[in-house]
């Protein structure tokens, strides 16, 4: 893959696991409200936005809620989250996973994250990784979320490099379509690396290093 330049990863689910974070955040505002929510509805929520995943969740109730009252459920939901990213540590990445970022750069490769999440920065900074990216694109600037590919193509540009030098790292269906839809190769592993869409499976994220040698 010598054209490719640049990678960029997904966050969560990718580099560190924060889905049982956001599980337990919305388990507690479903309940809360009385609305159905189990781990099956909570799986249809990756990879897209706060404001999607809480449409998602409304789907089960019975209620006709206010915009005020969705935003306040929303807002709520963030602030239970952040107080459990409070748990995370440099200790919840895989060491192989920072071997292989380090050995990534050495190799004169761009790294980026494009997350759909808006607390991407917290996240990275909480596990010690924030100085290992040369770019992110998250939650806060973009307006449309996965499976568009906006994330991705504002994470190349930040790079300073096209589409074509760039290919991308998912766990999610929504994300793997957003990168092929915005014209990269795509590197698919856990829930989706039975998708058909994804330029490459991997099993964890040390088997790219086999794909730049």
């Amino acid at each position: 893959m010598k054209h490719i330049k640049g990678i960029i990863f997904d966050l969560d689910g990718v580099l560190v696991h924060t889905d049982e974070l956001h599980y337990q955040a919305w388990k507690q505002i479903a309940d809360k409200a009385g609305i159905p929510f189990d781990r099956e509805v909570n799986h249809r929520l990756r990879g897209v936005s706060r404001m999607e995943s809480l449409a998602i969740i409304l789907e089960n109730d019975d209620k006709n809620r206010t915009d005020e009252e969705k935003q306040a459920m929303a807002d709520e939901k963030n602030k239970l989250y952040r107080n459990l990213l409070k748990s995370l540590t440099p200790l919840s990445v895989e060491p192989d996973i920072r071997k292989s970022l380090h050995a990534l750069r050495e190799k004169g490769i761009k790294l980026a994250i494009g997350s759909s999440s808006k607390n991407a920065r917290t996240i990275l900074q909480n596990i010690g990784l924030s100085t290992m990216f040369d770019a992110v694109s998250d939650g806060n600037n973009i307006t449309h979320s996965k499976p568009h590919p906006e994330v991705f193509l504002l994470a190349a540009q930040y790079m300073g490099l096209t589409p074509e030098e760039c290919t991308v790292v998912e766990d999610a269906r929504a994300g793997v379509d957003a990168a092929v839809d915005g014209g990269f190769t795509c590197f698919a592993m856990g829930d989706a690396a039975d998708y058909g869409r994804a330029t490459h499976r991997i099993e964890n994220v040390k088997d790219i290093l086999d794909y730049f040698d």
